[in-house]
């Protein structure tokens, strides 16, 4: 069972736009949302899923709007989140920015996209790229006789049109990976972990099949081979295109290609990271009078790599005024609706280390407060440098004439000394690689 009912709100609770699928929930339970919600939150009890008498209320809040969904049932939850930020990312890709005023924009168009997402509380049809073949931003014509749905939704490869041709044909891969770093105030790494997805953009023609082969650590054990080259990939997900059973038999990632850019898989690695960028901090108060900061930032990775748009946020007290700012590179921001500063340094070479002095007065004077300081973050951006592809082979007579590969990683906003480890290409094996097209 899923959803009964889908609801766009605004911050205050009012329906934007609403969706009924089954009605065997009355519409107006979700005036009992907003109130139940910010009780919940007051409580510090606030949940994805709120109830009301029988009714069950699925949440999730993007920008300035709450897309709510409604059931009575024993609903599979899993399946409406899903459903939900699905909903998001098509539209999304419609309106460019999904916000109340967009929506108030979109009336006609949304109802449209929630009669094709959804049917009878079922989620349908969610590929943006084939909705957009027949719900367009024009104005529709009125036809006689019943619509017939475009040969993409009815065929066995949905996510790609028929007839697709390209006077050049090639493939892009970005590898994205973000490295999320807990740092305690002694040095220690309390929890890493990398975030990667690979993304794609294929200018292909016909209907093309890509083979892809990573360094996975099970098709390492599979075949023999040594380990040390070999990651284990944890919590992987896939787009609908790629063959699972394929991946399952000998690890070989095996599809036909949506047509333009999507997300081929995401996936976490849980290992151990070495800090890129090391943070110290001296601190010293007097007489709770004025505090100065100490901020020494060492670059660890190789000299040829660099670090760019650095930020460096460190927490300073609600009431601190008058600062005073000293820096060897870069610029430092006071941000006191946050109550921190920012150190920003465009670009961080390796082997390099700069320093920080800050300067503030105390006017209060008030016991100190040894809990609930938060820790320093860093946030940065490492770009390797381009890699290519060993090997390239087809069957076809148009054969992609160039991959571009781009690796990206930065940091979480969690960290207290953060790194931020720069191309893991060695991890993924992408140097090795094979993308085979047929």
């Amino acid at each position: 069972m899923s959803a009964s009912a889908v609801y766009v709100l605004d911050l205050k609770g009012k329906v934007l736009i609403c969706r009924n699928y089954r009605g065997d929930v009355d519409m107006s339970e979700v005036e009992h949302f907003m109130p139940i919600l910010m009780e919940k939150e007051e409580e510090g009890t606030l949940s994805p899923i709120l109830a009301h008498g029988g009714v069950r209320f699925m949440w999730i809040k993007h920008n300035n709007l709450y897309l709510v969904a409604t059931s009575k049932k024993n609903a599979c939850v899993s399946l409406v989140f899903s459903f939900l930020y699905k909903v998001v990312q098509v539209f999304s890709e419609y309106f460019k920015e999904l916000e109340e005023e967009s929506i108030r924009d979109n009336f006609v168009i949304i109802y449209e996209l929630l009669d094709e997402l959804m049917d009878f509380g079922y989620p349908q049809t969610t590929d943006s790229k084939i909705l957009q073949e027949y719900i367009t931003q024009e104005g529709h014509k009125l036809e006689t006789g019943a619509p017939r749905p475009p040969a993409t939704v009815t065929n066995a490869v949905s996510w790609r049109s028929e007839g697709i041709k390209y006077r050049k044909n090639e493939v892009f891969l970005d590898v994205i990976e973000s490295v999320n770093l807990l740092v305690s105030a002694n040095g220690n790494v309390l929890r890493s972990e990398i975030v990667g997805s690979i993304k794609m953009r294929v200018f292909l023609s016909g209907m093309p099949e890509l083979r892809l082969g990573l360094n996975d650590k099970v098709l390492f054990d599979n075949t023999g081979r040594g380990k040390s080259k070999s990651v284990e990939l944890e919590d992987v997900k896939f787009h609908q295109c790629v063959r699972l059973s394929r991946f399952e038999n000998d690890r070989t990632i095996s599809f036909i290609p949506p047509d333009g850019e999507f997300e081929l898989m995401s996936y976490r690695l849980n290992t151990h990271v070495k800090p890129l960028i090391w943070i110290e901090s001296v601190i010293e108060k007097h007489s709770h009078s004025r505090i100065e900061y100490m901020i020494k930032a060492k670059s660890q990775f190789k000299r040829r790599s660099t670090a760019n748009n650095v930020e460096i946020h460190i927490p300073v007290p609600n009431d601190a005024d008058s600062p005073k700012f000293k820096t060897t590179v870069g610029s430092v921001k006071w941000v006191p609706e946050n109550s921190e500063i920012v150190w920003s340094i465009k670009s961080f070479p390796g082997g390099k280390e700069y320093l920080m002095r800050a300067h503030f007065g105390l006017p209060s004077v008030e016991a100190e407060d040894k809990e609930g300081k938060p820790p320093i973050s860093v946030k940065f951006e490492i770009l390797p440098a381009p890699n290519t592809v060993k090997h390239l082979t087809g069957t076809t007579d148009d054969k992609p004439s160039g991959l571009e590969f781009i690796c990206r990683s930065f940091c979480g906003p969690e960290s207290c000394e953060c790194c931020c480890q720069g191309s893991r290409f060695c991890n993924l094996g992408l140097t090795e690689e094979r993308l085979e097209i047929y």
